[in-house]
């Protein structure tokens, strides 16, 4: 993870996060960052000060759980997944094809305090 000076463009920290980021979050009212990623993990980072930022942890999801989003309100987060299949075949025109979601298995993980 990046933090990233919005108006002069300077990087001000780096910290590491799970693979597979999909989407991030900031909750001003707690100074907590979160990244979630497909690989099973959100990580959670906490603004001590705009010039320092620390990694808190990781906190374990489900694989695929990778698209984030956060209610300021009740400072919970939530995020999608489900079961997948085996990827199809590569072919020229998908050298990289994506696992297909198996019917009945997408859920709405909650996170909360």
């Amino acid at each position: 993870m990046a933090v990233v000076d919005g108006d002069s463009g300077r990087v001000i920290a780096t910290l590491p996060i799970g693979g597979g980021v999909d989407g991030i979050a900031f909750d001003p009212a707690t100074a907590l960052a979160f990244a979630s990623n497909g690989e099973g993990t959100v990580t959670v980072v906490r603004e001590d000060s705009p010039e320092k930022f620390t990694l808190v942890g990781n906190v374990p999801t489900k694989p695929g759980a990778k698209t984030i989003a956060l209610d300021g309100a009740t400072h919970r987060l939530y995020l999608s997944t489900a079961q997948y299949g085996p990827p199809p075949l590569p072919t020229a025109e998908n050298p990289k094809p994506r696992p297909s979601v198996l019917p009945g298995t997408f859920e709405i993980l909650v996170l909360e305090r």
